[in-house]
């Protein structure tokens, strides 16, 4: 059995500090980043995607070996997200919740997530995709069709719109304007408005 001396840390625990604050680091970036994407588009400079996560350029750069790699990153833990979410917001409609208030609540939390960093992946398209976020995009799709086709059948939503429809619109709707410092309740109000237009005459 070996003994470790007092005052020393075994390395067992050192690693584990070390794997566990690389995590941290990791996720500051990657939600940093999500930001600015919201705030600036995809090409936001990395150097001050790295100070607002509040470290340093190396650090960035030993987790993300480049643009590319954190941009995947990026979409695929904002498209995640988004799809847990529309999938919780389906199966409140299937258990009889009102399918036209879990869409508009889906609306709201999606905007919350900052589902404007995938504003390029709804709008302008993937050129080359990887296969996790295909794979997440497509589980968001099927997701987001059901609500909607559970809110068209009880009459609070237009016939016609569709998850290319909603999800485009979305995206530009969650992305500020430039020189303008729209407010958070701003962007829920201007939500609103679009989806009231959404509602079956």
């Amino acid at each position: 059995m070996s003994i470790t001396e007092p005052g020393t840390v075994p390395t067992a625990v050192r690693a584990h500090r070390t794997r566990a604050d690389a995590l941290r680091n990791r996720e500051r970036i990657v939600e940093a980043a999500r930001d600015m994407f919201v705030e600036y588009g995809p090409d936001a400079p990395l150097d001050e995607i790295a100070r607002r996560a509040g470290l340093g350029n190396a650090t960035l750069y030993r987790h993300f070996a480049d643009r590319r790699a954190l941009t995947h990153a990026v979409l695929l833990s904002v498209v995640l997200r988004t799809a847990r979410h529309a999938e919780a917001a389906a199966r409140t409609a299937a258990a009889g919740g009102d399918p036209r208030a879990a869409l508009s609540r889906f609306a709201h939390t999606a905007v919350d997530d900052r589902i404007g960093a995938l504003c390029g992946l709804f709008v302008n398209g993937d050129d080359s995709p990887s296969a996790e976020i295909a794979a997440q995009t497509a589980r968001l799709e099927a997701a987001v069709e059901e609500l909607m086709e559970r809110a068209r059948r009880a009459g609070g939503l237009r016939s016609g719109v569709t998850f290319k429809d909603l999800m485009p619109a979305l995206s530009r709707l969650a992305r500020p304007l430039p020189g303008i410092d729209d407010s958070a309740s701003d962007l829920h109000r201007h939500l609103q408005l679009f989806l009231d237009g959404l509602k079956a005459p």
